[in-house]
């Protein structure tokens, strides 16, 4: 990151493991133990050397959400969201008792945020109005987003085309003239993220659902989770049918005329280059904050659906056949690809000139030059 030609500068603090983080380390115990201790003293180096978050963490700061909630909670009613949550609706490391460490590391990092002077928060203001409102009354917030490239959004600045990085390396070419072949609103994308791994039993439902759900589609497996997949499954893959890649240029993907449904883990940047592009999903959360981002886009923003889990926690091929189909051929998938069009457009509104987001930006950088 630090070598790319950007103006922003960029500076690094150590967690303790340079060479493989949390897996280095062994355990979440060990590595929060070692990253507090080497953390706070390559800040402070850094800050030496310089000299001249999300609503729900707080809520369990406060003690609104008991550590973990269990079934007996049933629902849980918070200021500023229209809807009850369920215990499953909660990030995991809320919800699972053994991640205690983890959820102190989050909470703590609210632990001072009275004290800054800005909260800048990639989202939009017509997004989570009222989530908004509320936490602004606590801290200095201002939303800034969808903070993705302005010519997939308000299209002022031509060169600003993509984010100027990538972990891995996108197979563009070969995704992008598979998409070109295919008809309008036709294609499934399927991608899990960066992180995400599915264990080898869901990896086989899910790639059973897709051929039998008959649409063609376009999935990221990435090369650590390949061996995954079903044995001979790639073999009988017609190309016309399915495109298997290592990785791909996702806003690209999500703006082609050809996709008709995101099939995601609704990690936050996933979800909002969804939402910003007008592409409707069908959700598989994992961990962290995607079981809350799925309840958002199921039922506030009504743009997907979720495919749920059974006893096992697997989400069974029949399951994924039928929330496919719904999205993209049945009457309520209508709805739901209207509700996308509808927040696709909010979204850029926000950031183009005279926007909310554009405002508090505006806004944000005045202040700054009147301080200067």
């Amino acid at each position: 990151m630090k070598e790319l030609p950007t103006p922003v500068s960029i500076e690094a603090i150590s967690d303790g493991y340079n060479d493989g983080g949390v897996d280095e380390a062994g355990s979440y115990a060990v590595y929060i133990t070692r990253f507090k201790e080497v953390g706070l003293d390559t800040l402070s180096q850094l800050i030496q050397k310089l000299r001249n978050l999300d609503n729900i963490y707080y809520y369990v700061d406060k003690g609104v959400i008991r550590l973990p909630p269990t079934q007996v909670d049933e629902e849980i009613l918070l200021p500023g969201l229209s809807c009850t949550i369920e215990t499953s609706d909660v990030p995991s490391f809320v919800s699972t008792p053994e991640s205690d460490i983890l959820v102190e590391m989050l909470v703590n990092q609210f632990s001072n945020l009275q004290k800054a002077d800005w909260i800048l928060i990639n989202s939009f203001y017509e997004l989570e109005k009222e989530v908004i409102d509320w936490m602004a009354n606590i801290y200095p917030m201002k939303t800034i987003g969808p903070t993705i490239p302005s010519m997939y959004l308000d299209k002022r600045l031509p060169d600003d085309k993509e984010y100027g990085m990538s972990l891995f390396k996108p197979m563009a070419n070969e995704c992008l003239n598979w998409l070109n072949r295919q008809p309008i609103s036709s294609v499934l994308y399927v991608s899990f993220g960066s992180l995400a791994k599915l264990e080898a039993e869901q990896m086989e439902e899910l790639a059973w659902g897709l051929k039998n759900s008959n649409k063609n589609f376009l999935w990221v497996v990435r090369s650590t989770e390949e061996p995954k997949l079903p044995k001979n499954f790639l073999d009988e893959l017609a190309s016309e049918k399915g495109l298997v890649v290592s990785w791909c240029p996702q806003l690209q993907v999500l703006e082609h005329k050809s996709i008709g449904c995101f099939l995601t883990h609704c990690g936050w940047n996933s979800t909002l280059e969804a939402i910003s592009l007008g592409v409707p999903m069908v959700t598989m959360p994992q961990w962290s904050d995607q079981p809350t981002n799925t309840k958002l886009v199921q039922d506030v923003w009504e743009m997907g659906i979720k495919a749920k889990q059974d006893e096992k926690g697997i989400v069974r091929r029949e399951v994924i056949e039928e929330c496919i189909k719904l999205v993209m051929e049945e009457e309520k998938g209508n709805v739901i690809r209207g509700n996308a069009k509808k927040w696709k457009e909010l979204a850029r509104n926000a950031m183009d000139e005279g926007g909310s987001s554009d405002k508090n930006i505006e806004e944000f950088v005045s202040k700054l030059m009147t301080i200067s």
